[in-house]
């Protein structure tokens, strides 16, 4: 297979939706022959279903989204999120249409259903773990994966068994690599995208000023000589506002 055309291949199993000029800069990143968006181009008019890639709009498209009509939607999703890209050995792992990347979560899941769900039958361990990937990476749904287990006739013994494979359901859910997020985690878009823009916390508790009371019945802010909120009808820094600066 033609290195340009296993590019083209890998990132859209990758990314589920790449525009030609991010398969010509992906792959001069990582080879030294360097090739132009017209080299890419060339492959836009190839036939490519048998690799389930569509030519779709200057983007190289895969099949599953193409089927449902969801092309648009997904150009939203991944609007201004940053591209994943592997070195070149794992990359072209994708251009496999059977290939994904197992984190740890999956291993520890797998490990954990071997031991307590499937013992002697790791097979079937693993293809339920398989499953709740899948799940993961598609529209992710915790009813869906109780089912799943279900299907599998799998018997929780208590209600703190559930709580600890739920966890690491989510745990799971929360490393895999989504289209939507060109093909990072949602954890690694969390670390990039949003958490950089949290406010941090105050370093030491919040402490209201005993200046700054106002009167609920009013709205106004309640100075030293006005009279205090309490109804006392003595002025606040002869009732309550020494009261205030103690508490």
């Amino acid at each position: 297979m033609e290195q340009i055309k296993k590019y083209i291949i890998a990132l859209t199993s990758l990314y589920g939706i790449v525009p030609i000029d991010k398969v010509a800069e992906i792959y001069n990143m990582q080879n030294e022959d360097q090739i132009s968006f017209d080299d890419v181009e060339s492959y836009y008019y190839e036939d490519l279903s048998k690799h389930y890639v569509y030519a779709h709009k200057n983007h190289f498209v895969h099949e599953t989204i193409m089927e449902f009509n969801d092309f648009k939607s997904m150009l939203r999703k991944k609007a201004d999120k940053p591209y994943y890209v592997p070195n070149q050995e794992e990359l072209l792992k994708y251009s496999d249409p059977n290939y994904y990347e197992k984190p740890k979560q999956y291993h520890d899941l797998c490990k954990y259903s071997k031991n307590n769900f499937f013992v002697g039958d790791d097979e079937k361990a693993e293809l339920l773990c398989d499953n709740i990937m899948w799940k993961c990476r598609d529209d992710f749904n915790i009813q869906e994966v109780f089912d799943l287990f279900n299907t599998f006739e799998v018997n929780f013994k208590d209600e703190k068994q559930v709580n600890e494979v739920m966890q690491m359901v989510m745990e799971l859910a929360n490393n895999v690599r989504l289209w939507e997020n060109n093909g990072h985690t949602p954890n690694e878009i969390f670390e990039k995208c949003e958490k950089p823009h949290l406010r941090p916390l105050p370093d030491k508790p919040f402490e209201l000023d005993g200046a700054d009371i106002f009167d609920f019945k009013t709205g106004n802010k309640v100075g030293r000589n006005d009279p205090c909120p309490c109804g006392s009808g003595k002025k606040y820094k002869k009732c309550c506002l020494g009261k205030d600066e103690e508490n």
